[in-house]
């Protein structure tokens, strides 16, 4: 696996993505990404075009225990916009988020969720699940 991280450049939020982009934004760290919808360098980071591989290709920190492979909790995450655009759970992904602490309506895992059309989507790494000191991570979280 390389450690490639794309170009962020700053993203006008007050307008929304051209035809054919998406458009990601991580909270809590109020981090927006947007890039041509299907261009992402895919490294094994969870699925193709997930929230974990995206995260991965900017640099964003997303915690992934089990490598993205859907065999662990730590990838945690709440849709807050896009959910339509999104894959389904699958059955696996369902398994899993019934051991995860602090389950919503909204939750998925970042390695499994998908995305599957160019728009606007915001995802939460829920507070509890904000692992900073990781091996290999930064010893700190945002605003720390």
């Amino acid at each position: 696996m390389s450690n490639h991280v794309a170009d962020s450049p700053e993203v006008d939020l007050s307008k929304p993505p051209a035809e054919g982009m998406v458009r990601v934004t991580f909270l809590p760290e109020g981090r927006t990404v947007e890039f041509a919808f299907d261009t992402l360098p895919y490294e094994g980071h969870g699925q193709p075009m997930s929230f974990l591989d995206v995260a991965e290709n900017y640099g964003i920190f997303l915690d992934h225990a089990c490598g993205g492979v859907c065999a662990c909790t730590t990838c945690h995450l709440h849709v807050k916009q896009g959910a339509e655009g999104i894959s389904e759970a699958e059955d696996l992904e369902l398994d899993r988020l019934e051991t995860a602490a602090g389950i919503e309506l909204n939750s998925r895992l970042g390695c499994q969720a998908v995305i599957e059309k160019p728009g606007t989507y915001v995802v939460e790494i829920p507070k509890w699940n904000r692992n900073y000191v990781q091996e290999g991570k930064p010893a700190h979280g945002p605003g720390s």
